[in-house]
């Protein structure tokens, strides 16, 4: 019985094209005798457009955006999801699993999530809190104070506050973070919007950046040290993956780095002793568990030369394109990606059959 797969992609957020890349290299790693694959378009308006179902290979990432078509009602995924457009077909009730493969606001920050549980639909990934929760960096870093985490210091700021008292909150960075400091959107990922500061010109530049992609803005410390990054895996449990070094050729890792040049190296897995593994594994399945996360998470640290560990985030969406470390760290722990990928939506309905068993009346 295969399974009939709902992939949710493009998204209402400025990491749209990131969405569309991730989900062109999920497609094709899906195996079209398990899966019968249905994919679901959300235009950079918010449109939500259902294409045909993939019978075959896609070729390009412009053959998923459905902009002639009509758009569709949310609900419908739990109803009539699979009839054909002119409304021939069996109403067999809709999708096994829906797969938002969506990144940042409007699709990795719980509204979709929480579409999901309202319309009692399993789905693979974090849930409405862990997603909500992960999205903003201030509300994460919280939390991850009051688990415990070693972080770098960190302040934050609401564009309203910023804009009465700008000079206050430079004056505010510089006493508490000082230079070189970070400046990011609270609610963002994909290094979008984020600037490096070595000086009072480039933070005033920085906060300008930023606010441009959020009413919230983060600021952190600015520490020398190695970037590492490890994949998590379940639910209840949280099954770690190998370690990974980021190491940037340019300053920091950003967008472009990312996602469009490859400019950076990959070290999987990461020159780093046992000790230094076991404590980071540690603190990446107390941080899964703070933020009652499930599904997949990829958990991102912070390394001094002299091995003192600090949490940076948590990613409760990490990408599946060409150059993502979330599916590299699990092929290197021997998950891989076509495999990577059947496991969590196994998590999916386990996740799903678990909350079932939730009373709703007394």
């Amino acid at each position: 019985m295969k399974t009939k797969l709902g992939l949710l992609y493009g998204g209402k957020s400025a990491e749209h094209h990131v969405s569309m890349q991730t989900a062109m290299a999920v497609i094709k790693a899906l195996d079209l005798k398990e899966f019968d694959i249905h994919p679901i378009y959300i235009t950079e308006e918010g449109a939500w457009i259902k294409g045909p179902q993939l019978t075959g290979p896609v070729e390009s990432v412009t053959e998923l955006a459905y902009s002639g078509e009509t758009s569709i009602a949310p609900i419908v995924l739990s109803q009539a999801s699979v009839l054909a457009e002119d409304g021939t077909g069996s109403n067999d009730g809709g999708f096994d699993v829906i797969f938002p493969l969506l990144h940042g606001p409007n699709g990795e920050d719980g509204t979709v999530q929480g579409m999901l549980e309202l319309l009692n639909l399993p789905y693979v990934g974090n849930g409405v809190l862990a997603s909500s929760a992960g999205m903003d960096k201030v509300i994460m870093k919280n939390i991850f104070a009051q688990s415990g985490l070693s972080q770098v210091k960190y302040t934050w700021f609401i564009r309203s506050d910023w804009e009465k008292s700008r000079e206050a909150a430079y004056q505010k960075v510089e006493d508490e973070l000082g230079y070189p400091c970070f400046v990011k959107p609270a609610n963002l990922g994909s290094s979008v919007g984020i600037s490096k500061c070595a000086s009072k010109a480039e933070l005033e530049r920085a906060f300008e950046e930023a606010f441009q992609f959020d009413r919230k803005i983060i600021v952190e410390e600015g520490i020398v040290a190695r970037e590492v990054e490890i994949g998590i895996l379940g639910n209840d449990e949280a099954e770690c993956s190998v370690a990974g070094e980021i190491i940037p050729k340019e300053d920091f890792y950003d967008y472009k780095a990312k996602y469009e040049d490859g400019n950076t190296a990959l070290v999987i897995p990461a020159e780093i002793s046992d000790q230094e593994y076991n404590l980071l594994t540690e603190m990446a399945a107390t941080a899964f568990k703070a933020l009652d996360c499930s599904g997949l998470v990829r958990a991102d640290f912070f390394l001094t030369k002299d091995g003192k560990p600090y949490i940076n985030e948590v990613n409760t969406m990490p990408g599946f394109t060409p150059f993502s470390m979330f599916p590299l760290l699990w092929k290197h722990t021997g998950v891989e990606y076509p495999k990577l990928i059947e496991r969590l939506v196994k998590l999916a309905k386990e996740r799903h059959e678990e909350k079932q068993k939730i009373k709703h009346t007394f």
